[in-house]
């Protein structure tokens, strides 16, 4: 009976420590992002003058020296788009999803009523041309799969600097088992900003509390900024680098290995 308490008591204590540990990255692979303010969809601007997502964004970011957060999502046709949102309202003003349409359509929609257009993952690519480091999100989709191999299929051949993060922690599982040399990240954020977005009580609390490392091991956890749970500063306190979104201040760098800033123009390094 004794041997089965001290047992279960070592697997209570050896819970966490499944649950949330890290991968682990080597210091070289970590070294383009440690320290670097990216901007936020590219350098865009508050008014979107200069809309988020654009080749000019991503000009502008390249241009200062700064490096770039930016998302990729699939199109009906199945081509990588650079895009935030599920749905063309926000940014073009269309009543539909970006996966209802062929990037044909799509590419002849205006980005916030100026010259801009959606541009295809390999332009952005093409345009950076290895010159500054990028963080790439993948957005959670119907057909994650073909999202994560499409856009590693860019990425193997790219010749700069690169990660990748995802809200959803199996596109991140995705590549810790389909290319494991690359850095990859969780995003998450509060528990209640989960359920305010119209999830359920429980995801919010696992998506929030990152209990999935179990299946993604992220290297960097990309955490909104403000407060973090315990078991957050637990994940990073056995390695996993600390990166804040969306950052509005300088202040925003302390504690950090890496800020996804908007709206200002910090330094390009602070470590």
């Amino acid at each position: 009976m004794k041997k089965r308490h001290i047992l279960a008591a070592g697997c209570l204590l050896a819970a966490p420590f499944v649950l949330l540990a890290p991968g682990q990255a080597s210091e070289s692979k970590k070294a383009p992002f440690t320290g670097r303010n990216f901007a936020h969809r590219g350098l865009h601007s508050e008014d979107q003058s200069v809309p988020e997502n654009s080749l000019k964004a991503f000009s502008l970011a390249v241009e200062a020296g700064y490096g770039m957060e930016l998302d990729v999502q699939l199109s009906r046709d199945g081509q990588v788009v650079v895009f935030h949102d599920d749905t063309l309202l926000r940014a073009c003003g269309v009543d539909a999803r970006v996966d209802e349409l062929d990037y044909a359509e799509l590419k002849a929609l205006s980005l916030f009523g100026t010259e801009e257009r959606i541009p295809l993952f390999s332009e952005v690519l093409e345009l950076v041309d290895g010159r500054t480091p990028l963080i790439v999100e993948l957005k959670t989709g119907a057909r994650n799969d073909e999202l994560c191999e499409k856009t590693y299929a860019f990425l193997r051949t790219y010749p700069g600097a690169y990660c990748i993060e995802s809200f959803h922690p199996l596109i991140v599982a995705w590549f810790r088992f389909h290319a494991p040399n690359v850095l990859r990240g969780q995003l998450a954020q509060l528990p209640e900003d989960y359920v305010r977005a119209g999830r359920r009580i429980t995801e919010g609390l696992v998506l929030g509390n990152t209990l999935l490392n179990v299946a993604a091991r992220p290297q960097f956890i990309a955490y909104r900024i403000g407060p973090k749970p315990l078991t957050v500063r637990f994940a990073e306190a056995l390695g996993a680098m600390p990166v804040g979104w969306t950052s509005h201040s300088r202040d925003s760098e302390a504690g950090r290995d890496a800020v996804i800033f908007e709206y200002y123009k910090p330094g390009i390094r602070y470590k």
